[in-house]
């Protein structure tokens, strides 16, 4: 895996601008902020930012892969501003779960999510090598 980082840019903080890869694939649908019993435990925007990652790293490890073979994630949020107020802290929940794995990244602010206390969802691609 490679990151993609043309000459001359500004180095990215916390994605990357493009990942090179080859490998199985592996799909991880849209995860949100409830535990596997799909229920959600808070409505705080980090908490359940922290249990949607860790639902993504579950999905990854039955998968056989870790967040290391991430390539791609998508990021829906149901308040850019929150987002935004709560970076430092949401950085912070990220390394813990996903380490230093920075996949290229898009975040949409959207007007709402299927499940009405979900706060996130994020969907992922990894490639684990051959």
């Amino acid at each position: 895996m490679n990151t993609l980082q043309p000459p001359g840019w500004t180095a990215p903080k916390g994605y990357a601008n493009g990942i090179s890869a080859t490998g199985r694939q592996i799909f991880v649908g849209g995860q949100i902020g409830w535990n596997a019993e799909q229920q959600f435990e808070s409505d705080d925007f980090i908490d359940q930012v922290k249990q949607t990652l860790q639902n993504i790293a579950a999905v990854l490890k039955a998968g056989g892969a870790g967040p290391e073979h991430m390539v791609r994630m998508t990021w829906y949020v149901v308040s850019r501003e929150e987002y935004l107020a709560r970076q430092r802290e949401l950085g912070a929940v990220y390394r813990d779960v996903m380490g230093r794995n920075f996949p290229a990244m898009t975040c949409v602010a959207v007007a709402g999510l299927i499940e009405a206390r979900a706060r996130v969802e994020i969907e992922v691609t990894a490639v684990v090598p051959d």
